[in-house]
């Protein structure tokens, strides 16, 4: 299973908008950063000017009222004390530390303040209201719990146990609205934009494919980029030359088959006076095989250029009749399978195509042929199934070259011209379909002509 789409335009958009939500979540994993850093600092700083209001106010109240002060000053996650002893120093933690000097900043006078050590910060007294932030025996505390000591001027210890409220979960929304605003907005741009460099693109890929069929297509615009631009303007040149190079070739064939066959006739016309009737017929039979080949060879450079055109066609009626034309030959056709359906095709075009196919099976492989049609959504395929001999593998690319045989007598009886399934193929392909060859089941060739459906 293909995950990447396999057109251009898919492969550009994809690339645009995967490139585009990938900064567009990294910028705002780095704005949310630099938003709760901000908001941390802050909230330690407002933090650290409040407690420095405490000991000052504790400072001016009396040491009898301090304890009755320190009770309503009591938070759930904010517990002061005076009961306990200056505990033994130790290095304090980096945020510790900046908490530290920011509390000693706001204090602005030179007083002892220290971070009580990891097993000194034990839950509050009893009779304190409980902190939030810790977990009262039931497993680690789950936010940041800070423990400070500060010397007061008559030498009493001031104990802050302060359990730091969560970070706000609250995302930015309008930020996050914003940003996928602007990937919404930047993807359809980008659709817009990709779209129009290979519409382009697709129409060349179109035309090109359909040059073989119909060298009267109109030419392609010359506009967009300048590189498409310039493969459209090579594509109409090339058109033109090609159109010019056929014509004059089909000019050239015309005048060829009536200068080869007008000897011929000539030819003909004289044997009617010799007196020996056996050196007669041995003449006219060469003359007949010479016919033939010419007739062939133009048909062959004819197969792809027929001026024939394309409608919609009864290929069960078609078929139909081939098959009534080669019953009279003497040849049993079994039809299999209908179309359906109409196709698009050239008749004559087609009828040769499929007389050559029943021609080589009634040459090569008896008079018993098979005629089965298939058809899907797309295509429709005509079998013609012979019980001869079969071709090898290894030669079936091969019998689609001009005068290419496989028995290397050249005798018309055995061999032909060589030319039947050649000008079958490049019939076949003018009406944008095509012609191989694969092994009958039990036996024998099955030719399959594939036509668009």
């Amino acid at each position: 299973m293909r995950v990447l789409p396999r057109t251009l335009t898919g492969q550009l958009l994809l690339a645009v908008v995967v490139s585009l939500i990938l900064a567009q979540i990294v910028g705002a994993w780095l704005l949310l950063a630099d938003r709760a850093h901000f908001g941390n600092q802050l909230r330690g700083q407002n933090d650290a000017e409040r407690l420095a209001g405490i000991v000052s106010m504790l400072e001016r109240t009396p040491s009898a009222d301090r304890n009755r002060l320190i009770r309503v000053l009591n938070e759930p996650d904010n517990l002061f004390t005076l009961a306990e002893a200056w505990g033994a120093p130790e290095p304090a933690t980096t945020v510790d530390q900046a908490f530290a000097n920011t509390f000693r900043d706001a204090l602005g006078l030179n007083r002892a303040i220290q971070v009580l050590p990891v097993e000194l910060r034990s839950p509050a007294p009893p009779g304190a209201p409980p902190m939030h932030g810790m977990a009262h025996g039931r497993g680690p505390m789950r936010i940041p719990f800070l423990v400070m000591q500060a010397r007061l001027t008559d030498g009493a210890v001031l104990t802050w146990r302060h359990a730091a409220p969560p970070e706000p979960r609250n995302w930015p929304a309008r930020t996050l609205l914003l940003l996928w605003v602007l990937a919404i907005l930047v993807a359809v741009l980008a659709s817009l934009l990709v779209r129009r460099l290979t519409r382009p693109l697709a129409a060349l890929a179109e035309a090109a494919s359909g040059l073989a069929r119909n060298l009267d297509q109109p030419p392609l615009p010359e506009g967009g980029p300048r590189e498409v631009a310039r493969a459209a303007t090579a594509f109409n040149h090339m058109q033109r030359d090609l159109k010019s190079y056929l014509e004059t070739r089909s000019q050239a064939l015309a005048g060829v088959s009536h200068d080869l066959r007008l000897p011929i006739t000539r030819l003909r016309l004289r044997l009617e006076q010799l007196n020996d009737e056996a050196l007669r017929s041995q003449c006219e039979a060469d003359l007949a095989e010479m016919d033939a080949m010419i007739g062939h060879t133009l048909a062959f450079l004819r197969a792809g250029q027929c001026s024939e055109p394309t409608v919609k066609l009864n290929l069960d009626a078609l078929l139909d009749g081939l098959a009534e034309d080669f019953e009279a030959l003497g040849m049993t056709v079994a039809r299999h399978g209908e179309a359906g359906r109409p196709v698009m095709a050239r008749p004559q075009a087609l009828r040769r195509c499929l007389g050559n196919l029943m021609e080589n099976a009634r040459r090569y492989a008896g008079d018993k042929v098979d005629l089965r049609v298939e058809a899907d959504d797309a295509q429709v395929h005509v079998l013609v199934e012979d019980r001869g001999p079969g071709i090898p593998l290894e030669a079936r690319d091969r019998v689609f070259e001009p005068y290419f045989r496989l028995e290397s007598s050249r005798a018309r009886t055995t061999g032909g011209t060589g030319l039947g399934l050649a000008i079958a193929r490049a019939t076949a392909r003018a009406m944008g379909g095509d012609l191989t060859l694969h092994d009958r089941p039990g036996g024998g060739l099955s030719a399959r002509l594939t036509l668009p459906g």
